[in-house]
């Protein structure tokens, strides 16, 4: 009985001891082949178009083009391709974009690592891994789609400590408008106060950290 290809496997991650890790991890299993290694997302997109690996394990956060953008590049070219999404963000608004970019499953990095395993068998076979806590924070996600550049522009500043008389100011609106701007956010934040809003808007990743 002839022996089946290995899984060839392309590690995207801007961490070199945590790709040297999962690299060991993967390359210990019988079945998978670390083919290539990749430490932004540029190479990622590079490195895939060059080896064709079965699956691709990527993170969202590293430098030149994000983990989705990578992700939804290389699908514009090879649509079949299968990304797994590692990471250590769990926010709303990362899982939302990985997924649509094409990631067929999403998986935290301190997962167990036997996880991580069948998560990759899990998408080689071309199944979508989505773990039930990754599910509860999508079907709980405001949308960016919901909230308008003029309100992520507002909330941005708000995010900086500026007055409503400031933010007029920067944008070049009413104080009124600023106002009708803090009061829908607040609404689809379902935040009672600015301070609250702006926390929400951290922990869904609609807002970050510079």
């Amino acid at each position: 009985m002839q022996k089946a290809d290995p899984i060839k496997v392309l590690i995207a991650d801007d961490h070199p001891v945590v790709r040297e890790g999962l690299a060991a991890l993967i390359n210990r299993q019988p079945d998978m082949l670390v083919v290539a290694e990749a430490s932004s997302g540029r190479e990622a997109v590079d490195q895939f178009l060059l080896h064709h690996p079965d699956v691709l394990l990527v993170d969202l956060r590293m430098p030149e083009m994000d983990g989705a953008d990578a992700i939804a590049a290389i699908r514009e070219q090879a649509p079949g391709a299968r990304a797994i999404v590692l990471t250590t963000y769990g926010n709303e608004e990362d899982i939302h974009r990985g997924l649509v970019a094409g990631a067929k499953a999403y998986i935290l990095k301190d997962a167990p690592r036997q996880e991580l395993i069948d998560c990759i068998h899990a998408v080689h076979a071309g199944r979508t891994l989505i773990p039930p806590d990754i599910a509860a924070k999508i079907a709980g996600r405001v949308t960016a789609s919901a909230i308008t550049p003029r309100e992520m522009a507002v909330l941005r500043l708000v995010a900086d400590g500026i007055p409503n008389k400031g933010i007029a100011t920067a944008l070049s609106i009413s104080e009124s408008t600023v106002k009708t701007h803090i009061s829908s956010l607040l609404s689809k934040l379902d935040a009672a106060d600015r301070t609250q809003a702006v926390i929400i808007a951290l922990r869904r990743g609609l807002l970050r950290l510079e």
